[in-house]
């Protein structure tokens, strides 16, 4: 019989008796680890009732000791027979690592110096059916533990603390944002036009309607209605969904954060940034030097500044302010080895040389402004250079965090560029964007200057959690299944 099938026995032998586990519906907690731990002085010789999952268990004759696990960490409990009886000690010594057990008693130190409690009582709440991983190889196999991450939390804990980070990042993130007056809203994520981005999106079908949607791609073409509707600070933290290819910092569905303010531009959001990474990073990690890997990324220094066009100049000697024609721009792309399609203009080659050498290069905080307007079709042009953008992205340990605009607000230019996408999209670009009719009706009405960014909260959760895969930072990651 193996350890499963003896496991259900006992549940059963514990059924038939009357003493059902499952039928347990409350117990009321007092304490947990951490508090009886990190407090000793005030909890020593107080009496408690804590719960949690027996992660050890070590029988001796008369006494045992156990580990509880519970949502704060482990502690140690001590059972005596002769305090909790002959009956009650005969129960607890069938009792599986694994089980969830409610402990009342007093805390105390044993000899050997460790903080436990002194058993007055134990109760089996839930039977574990299923054993846990082996003590000194337990489950190390990622993607096992990315499949079963409920698993992964019970056998190694300290996974806890990056999503705790998450958490924690997210809520410094609408500190911030409700601090400067911003309002927090929530849009439809079933689409009838994927908007805001360029990625291929998910489809799906709405029977009632018998209309095809799809799972939104950004959250920017709502909000900035909003802005039109006369919300000047908004910002959304939400889920978007890309049809696209998986990676160490890709995912198809992930955590977006969006956010629109008038009467500003991307200069504008380019302070905002800087100032909301800096408290956000002191809030969860304590500081403002942050590890990630080998890289000691400093977020207390000046954020660079430099445009698209220098930062390929710098790392590549390809000057894009000399280069007139496409012809040229075709020609360096072919002595420097750079891909290209006959669908990409100037603009769109001097953005694959930036992909090509120098976006991994920017391990410190860096925006890099003024992006082609070929790569930029909701970003408003350069005054005198319409061939440009005010656009930045800022990159920090050679990643992409955040993407900002001074918003487009022509309705007639908006148009031309919605027309472009659908060109390309009908040429085969299945990333382009489509034409949102109903954006482009409220942009006639009139949106006032408008600055905008969109960040993905999962990396920024990655880089101040040194995870180097944001599976990591997930608490259920996208996963094929087993055949």
């Amino acid at each position: 019989m193996n350890e499963d099938e003896i496991r259900r026995e006992k549940l059963a032998a514990l059924q038939e008796s009357g003493c059902d586990p499952f039928l347990q519906v409350k117990y009321g907690v007092t304490a947990y680890s951490a508090q009886i731990l990190n407090g000793f002085e005030n909890f020593e010789g107080s009496a408690v009732k804590i719960a949690g999952r027996i992660i050890t268990k070590r029988v001796m004759g008369k006494a045992a000791f156990c580990h509880l696990q519970d949502k704060d960490g482990r502690i140690q409990i001590y059972v005596r027979r002769d305090v909790v009886g002959e009956e009650e000690y005969a129960k607890f010594k069938q009792f599986d690592i694994g089980d969830i057990i409610g402990a009342e008693g007093s805390v105390f130190r044993t000899d050997m110096g460790e903080v436990s409690v002194k058993c007055s009582g134990v109760i089996l709440l839930s039977k574990s059916l299923q054993g846990l991983p082996e003590k000194f190889h337990g489950l190390k196999d990622h993607e096992l533990r990315y499949r079963m991450r409920y698993l992964d939390l019970i056998v190694n804990p300290e996974v806890k603390d990056a999503l705790k980070k998450r958490t924690a990042v997210i809520k410094s993130i609408r500190k911030f944002l409700d601090g400067r007056d911003y309002l927090e809203v929530e849009t439809p994520v079933l689409q009838t036009v994927a908007g805001g981005g360029t990625a291929r999106p998910f489809t799906t079908h709405h029977n009632t309607l018998n209309l095809d949607m799809f799972l939104r791609i950004a959250l920017e073409l709502p909000l900035k209605r909003l802005i039109v509707g006369g919300i000047d600070r908004v910002y959304e933290i939400g889920r978007c969904f890309r049809n696209e290819g998986m990676s160490f910092k890709h995912n198809p569905d992930f955590t977006m954060l969006e956010l629109y303010e008038a009467y500003t531009d991307y200069n504008g959001m380019m302070e905002l940034v800087e100032t909301m990474l800096r408290e956000v990073a002191r809030e969860v990690t304590g500081g403002l030097s942050v590890t990630h890997g080998e890289n000691i990324i400093d977020l207390s220094a000046p954020f660079r500044r430099v445009t698209m066009a220098e930062a390929v100049r710098e790392k590549t000697g390809v000057d894009f302010a000399l280069i007139n024609s496409l012809e040229d721009a075709r020609l360096e792309a072919k002595i420097s080895h750079v891909a290209f399609e006959a669908r990409h203009g100037k603009g769109d080659i001097l953005n694959l040389f930036f992909e090509k050498f120098v976006e991994d290069t920017l391990l410190q905080p860096t925006f890099v402004l003024n992006h082609p307007v070929e790569v930029s079709p909701l970003t408003k042009r350069m005054p005198g250079n319409p061939d440009y953008t005010e656009r930045f992205e800022l990159f920090i340990n050679g990643w992409e965090m955040a993407n900002a605009y001074s918003e487009l607000n022509d309705p007639i230019d908006q148009r031309k560029r919605f027309e472009h996408q659908e060109f390309l999209r009908s040429a085969g670009d299945e990333e382009a964007s489509m034409i949102d009719e109903d954006f482009l009706l409220a942009l006639e009405y009139g949106m006032p200057p408008t600055g905008g960014m969109g960040m993905g909260v999962d990396r920024l959760v990655m880089l101040l959690a040194d995870c180097a895969s944001i599976r990591d930072v997930l608490f259920f990651p996208t996963m094929k299944p087993i055949a």
